[in-house]
């Protein structure tokens, strides 16, 4: 476990030549740069955590003549905003780790799938993969990659659900398996990657795996972006070492009263005060896709979670009963009981609903709903009951 608060500066590192890294890798091969992929530890940085050098390794041996890359740039969670951020300052590097992943899997097409509310970056972005498709020519890479913009919906950044909605079809969730690397966009091997996630791959090209795995620790290594908002010193785009415990982030980002941290947006898990310094935030402890809101003594938690709920009723795809009436009946649930309309111990079965929600949703929305609900009411119940 990091020691201390540890910035580091990899992500958004310029003066990078990226022709020349690709010529690199080439050189290496491909099988090598797998296996130095894995050995790096990198992790999906969307929140979910998939090893990428694995998940690569499966596309690249799949003996399909038609292969996609994807990179999800969707960013729906609440509190979000880290590859915004990515897109604008470091598009290139994106550009390119999707370009390093279509070489070694065999890929010859791939697309951004970027939120609705990202659509003014898209000049910017077709300039820089104009100049991308124009450089690997000289590489004797074929790799064509284009942009389709989402319409705001929460689901779609979960991949089987981003993959519907490219193909045209509503944006629900599909059963896994098949899953994406077997039978992805148009039922072909698929790599979906977050943003940040092709970036750290062109870092490991860079600076190898044994300087990569010098930062974090075993479970969480490498560097990470955490968007911080709230009630904080500072807010915006900060890019860490992983393996910093909650009270660590605190000291560096509290305003000196700080009740809570939400790690990981409204899917994620609400971290009280006592258990600051033994929660680690990473892989061994409370994983992140990047959202840390801070909030102190002045805040209500019923007023959150009922905000959260509120948010999670409304993006439900509805596809699946769990989540479709499970979010609809934490929500009257926790209004009931604020209203003594119910007892405080009814506050128990809508427990027992969130867990059953975690363990039936059909995708990762419905289950991580109980992460926020779970959080709050055992750490905060009488915020909720009186």
């Amino acid at each position: 476990m990091a020691t201390q608060l540890k910035r580091t500066e990899l992500i958004f590192k310029e003066d990078v030549d990226y022709s020349a890294l690709i010529h690199k890798i080439m050189k290496m091969g491909k099988d090598k740069f797998i296996s130095e992929l894995i050995e790096s530890g990198l992790k999906g940085r969307g929140g979910a955590g998939f090893p990428t050098g694995l998940k690569w390794k499966i596309v690249k041996e799949d003996p399909s003549p038609v292969k996609y890359i994807v990179c999800n740039a969707d960013e729906g969670e609440p509190g979000t905003f880290k590859d915004k951020e990515i897109l604008e300052k470091a598009s290139e590097k994106v550009i390119w780790g999707m370009t390093l992943a279509s070489y070694i899997t065999g890929a010859k097409e791939g697309y951004i799938y970027i939120r609705a509310e990202y659509k003014y970056l898209s000049t910017k972005l077709k300039i820089a993969i104009d100049r991308m498709e124009a450089n690997i020519k000289t590489l004797g890479i074929n790799f064509k990659l284009g942009l389709i913009f989402g319409a705001g919906a929460y689901v779609c950044g979960e991949e089987t659900a981003l993959l519907q909605s490219m193909e045209g079809f509503r944006g629900e969730p599909t059963n896994k398996p098949p899953y994406p690397v077997n039978s992805g966009y148009l039922g072909k091997p698929t790599v979906v990657n977050n943003v940040e996630t092709f970036v750290n791959a062109m870092i490991i090209a860079e600076i190898g795996a044994e300087e990569y795995k010098k930062l974090g620790t075993k479970a969480s290594q490498g560097s990470k972006l955490f968007s911080v908002s709230g009630d904080c010193s500072k807010e915006g785009v900060f890019e860490l070492e992983m393996g910093m415990t909650v009270q660590q982030f605190v000291d560096e980002f509290g305003d000196g009263d700080t009740k809570a941290v939400q790690v990981g947006g409204a899917s994620g898990f609400c971290v009280p005060r006592k258990e600051f310094k033994n929660t680690i935030i990473g892989f061994e402890g409370v994983p992140t896709g990047g959202s840390m809101k801070v909030f102190n003594s002045s805040r209500s938690m019923y007023n959150i979670l009922e905000n959260y709920l509120i948010f999670f009723e409304e993006e439900s795809c509805g596809q699946c009963t769990p989540c479709r009436v499970g979010t609809q009946q934490l929500l009257q649930g926790i209004r009931a009981v604020k209203r003594k309309e119910k007892p405080k111990t009814y506050l128990d079965e809508l427990l027992r609903l969130a867990y059953t929600m975690k363990y039936a949703s059909k995708c990762g929305l419905g289950k991580s709903v109980g992460n926020a609900f779970r959080s709050i009411i055992e750490n905060f119940r009488e915020e909720i009951v009186y």
